[in-house]
């Protein structure tokens, strides 16, 4: 990653954390007001680059699943730098968007953002809004280590607008 890179990770880390405490709430993308995984994504993406990445359609809970198909995954791809695409790859940086898979063999449908990076789980953690849970910080456990799918950082500049 570029010094740009860490830095912007930073910022998104930053971003995030103010969004703890906000409600768990499907398809929502509100500080405080409710959020999923992908709307504090959306949410911090907004901070940092003024718009969202792309139109969102609506999705179910088990969006993707009934066709196998790994949408958050390409989208991750469009609009992100990739950093790891090998399942249980740990975080290097403050700022790193974690995809995870939450069942063996099932779509990555996860998301949360690094916010104490390292490959000892006593001291990484990540922030993620959580189906039950409102968005919190979660240290990054083995069996959260486990399901992560891939890695990718937030760009230094907008790369949703054709710049890649």
């Amino acid at each position: 990653m570029t010094e740009d890179e860490l830095r912007q990770g930073a910022r998104a880390a930053m971003i995030a954390r103010g969004w703890i405490g906000t409600p768990y709430l499907h398809q929502a993308s509100a500080q405080g007001a409710g959020t999923d995984c992908l709307g504090l994504l959306r949410g911090v993406w907004r901070a940092l680059y003024g718009h969202e990445p792309e139109a969102i359609p609506a999705y179910t809970p088990d969006w993707s699943e009934p066709a196998r198909e790994e949408r958050l995954w390409l989208a991750a791809r469009r609009h992100m730098i990739v950093l790891s695409e090998q399942a249980g790859s740990a975080p290097e940086a403050v700022g790193e968007v974690l995809l995870f898979r939450l069942r063996d063999g099932a779509v990555a449908k996860h998301l949360g953002i690094v916010s104490r990076p390292g490959s000892d789980p006593a001291g990484a953690a990540f922030i993620h809004a959580y189906g039950g849970h409102a968005v919190l910080e979660s240290p990054l456990s083995r069996p959260w280590q486990r399901r992560i799918a891939a890695r990718f950082a937030f760009p230094a500049t907008d790369l949703s607008e054709g710049t890649r």
